[in-house]
C-alpha cells in the first residue's frame, strides 16, 4: 500500500522536525515549502495539508495570501498549528488578542465526538508556547476544544475539511494521538 503524502508549509517553526516525524511516524511522508513558496495547486500530489506555527504575526494577508488560496482551493483536509490556526482564522475574518504568555503543557476541553478526537480523553494536554489567542470561531467554522485561557483552543471549518489547533501537536503524547485522529480523515 502506498503511503500518503503530506505537504508541510514551514511559516518559521522552530518545531519543524518533530512537526514531520511526527507524521512520519503515522505513516506518511512529508514534502516541505515555506509559505512564500507554496504551490499554487497540489495536482493530486499530496493528501493533506499541515500549517505549522508562525514566529510572524498572522495577520499579514499581503505575505500569507498564497497560501490561503491554496487551502481553500484544495480538496483535501487541513490542519494549521498554531501560528497556522491563526493564519486560517485571521484570513477568515477572526480576532487574535495579547494574552498570558503560556509555555509548557496545559489542559483543553475538547468535543469528543469530533473524528479529530477519536484517540484521547474529554480532556487532553497539549504543549503551548504563545502569546496570542484567537478569540472566537470566525464565520464558517465552529470552536472544538477550549481551554480556561481561550475559548478556541481547536477549530473546524463547517465543512470539517479544514482544522486547527492553538496547540503544537508535535509534542506531547496527547498531540499525537490528535495527528493520528487528522491522519485518518485523509487516508
Amino acid at each position: 500500500m502506498a503511503r500518503s503524502r503530506v505537504l508541510v508549509v514551514n511559516n518559521g517553526t522552530l518545531s519543524l522536525k518533530q512537526l514531520r516525524s511526527r507524521f512520519e511516524e503515522l505513516g506518511s511522508d512529508t514534502d516541505v515549502a515555506d509559505a512564500a513558496s507554496v504551490p499554487a495547486r497540489l495536482d493530486g500530489r499530496h493528501q493533506a495539508i499541515v500549517l505549522s506555527g508562525t514566529k510572524v504575526r498572522a495577520w499579514d494577508h499581503d505575505f500569507y495570501r498564497p497560501l490561503v488560496d491554496l487551502v481553500m482551493g484544495a480538496d483535501v483536509p487541513v490542519f494549521g498549528i498554531c501560528g497556522g490556526m491563526q493564519i486560517l482564522a485571521v484570513s477568515a475574518g477572526g480576532r487574535l488578542a495579547e494574552g498570558p504568555q503560556r509555555v509548557g503543557g496545559f489542559d483543553v476541553r475538547v468535543d469528543t465526538e469530533e473524528p479529530l478526537f477519536a484517540y484521547v480523553k474529554p480532556t487532553v494536554t497539549v504543549f503551548h508556547r504563545h502569546t496570542l489567542y484567537l478569540q472566537e470561531a470566525p464565520e464558517g467554522f465552529r470552536s472544538i476544544g477550549r481551554s480556561e485561557h481561550a475559548p478556541v483552543e481547536f477549530l473546524r471549518s463547517e465543512d470539517g475539511r479544514i482544522l486547527g489547533s492553538q496547540a503544537h501537536l508535535e509534542f506531547r503524547r496527547d498531540g499525537l494521538e490528535i495527528l493520528r485522529g487528522f491522519a485518518e480523515l485523509y487516508r
